[in-house]
């Protein structure tokens, strides 16, 4: 059994094939540049040149294979929810064509609102038109809040401070991407034979608990600057974000705040096991790297 793998490069994906390698199973690990692929195809991995938005491409990087590990990766470009939608309309179009049993999805919390939820909205609609596959069956692993995100904010750190637009004490769902990763391989090899959703979650977070673990790294104490959400939008484009992008950012947390990103009831759940302090130990030694 093969089972193809989109994102490689990235957080999640990259955790997904070298999970299935341990397994033993065959991985095609689908890119746009060989290159990215390079250390898992010395491990054993084969390797499919596809961009996500050229359906015949990514039909042929499906074809054959038991199930795939899909997402609509990050785009920086403007115009993101019309990147989202024609990512999405390739992906279909793709499946349709390949018809592999199954995918699982790199969804989100709240993908199951419409609108309200900034670029998880886009989720939603990725969602909706893989339920209309009739040879294919997805899986929707609807994730919390990355803790890798809290990278963004660790650019002040020399100073003592942690900025977010949340308050300190706010708590909300989180997740460690290693976690999403397991998980995602973990359901390729069951498979399913319907479409279903599970949610994916660790320990909840708040950025005090974050500046807490980040004072006990550091040797040195750490405090949360809290910031109004009016100041999202230009903060975001002040660091290259589009306009359009850092507004969908501010909503995604405007919706955090008010209660509408939250996880749909009902749903089966995995529980990650990675702390904060892991993941935050790991973005600090990155850093470091860095500089």
């Amino acid at each position: 059994m093969t089972y193809a793998v989109l994102g490689v490069s990235g957080h999640t994906g990259k955790v997904v094939a070298e999970t299935l390698l341990e397994q033993g199973k065959r991985v095609r690990a689908v890119v746009r540049d060989a290159s990215k692929a390079a250390a898992l195809k010395a491990k054993g991995a084969e390797v499919a040149i596809a961009d996500l938005g050229d359906a015949s491409a990514l039909s042929k990087a499906l074809s054959g294979v038991e199930g795939a590990y899909v997402l609509i990766p990050p785009s920086f470009a403007p115009g993101f929810r019309d990147y989202q939608n024609r990512t999405t309309d390739a992906l279909v179009s793709a499946a349709k064509q390949a018809q592999p049993p199954q995918l699982v999805l790199l969804s989100s919390i709240a993908a199951h609102q419409p609108a309200g939820t900034g670029p998880i909205a886009g989720i939603h609609y990725t969602e909706q038109q893989l339920r209309t596959l009739t040879k294919t069956h997805s899986t929707f692993l609807r994730a919390a809040y990355f803790m890798e995100n809290l990278g963004s904010s660790l650019g002040m750190l020399n100073d003592g401070v942690l900025p977010s637009f949340f308050p300190a004490d706010f708590e909300f769902e989180m997740v460690a991407t290693h976690d999403v990763g397991i998980a995602a391989a973990k359901l390729l090899v069951e498979g399913t034979s319907k479409t279903r959703v599970v949610d994916v979650k660790g320990p909840r977070g708040s950025f005090a608990k974050a500046a807490q673990v980040l004072s006990e790294l550091t040797a040195k104490p750490i405090r949360v600057a809290e910031a109004p959400m009016d100041a999202a939008v230009p903060t975001l484009t002040s660091f290259g974000f589009p306009t359009d992008l850092a507004e969908l950012y501010r909503d995604m947390m405007a919706g955090m705040l008010s209660g509408l990103i939250r996880f749909e009831p009902g749903h089966e759940q995995i529980i990650g096991k990675t702390p904060l302090k892991q993941v935050l130990a790991e973005l600090l030694a990155q850093n470091a790297k860095v500089r």
